[in-house]
C-alpha cells in the first residue's frame, strides 16, 4: 500500500506517462519554476518575520521610554512634595 491507496507501481506508471506527455525538458523547467516560487515564498516569509520583529522591538523601546519618563516624573514629584 502506497500513498493514499496507490501502490508504488501505479505511481511509477503515472510518472512514465507524465514524462512521455510533457518530456523531461519541460518537466525540468516546471520544476525549476516551482522551486523558484517556493524559494521566493520562503524568503518573503522570513522578511515578514524580520519586519514584525523589528516593529515589536520598536514598540518595546517606545514603551520602555514611556515607562522611564513616567518613573522620572514620579520621582520628581516626590522630591518636590518632600
Amino acid at each position: 500500500m502506497g500513498i493514499g491507496g496507490i501502490s508504488i507501481w501505479q505511481l511509477l506508471i503515472i510518472l512514465v506517462i507524465v514524462v512521455l506527455i510533457f518530456g523531461t525538458k519541460k518537466l525540468r523547467n516546471m520544476g525549476g519554476d516551482l522551486g523558484g516560487a517556493v524559494k521566493n515564498f520562503k524568503d518573503s516569509m522570513k522578511e515578514g518575520e524580520q519586519d514584525a520583529e523589528a516593529q515589536v522591538e520598536d514598540e518595546v523601546e517606545q514603551l520602555e521610554n514611556k515607562v522611564s519618563e513616567a518613573v522620572d516624573k514620579v520621582k520628581d514629584e516626590n522630591k518636590t512634595s518632600s
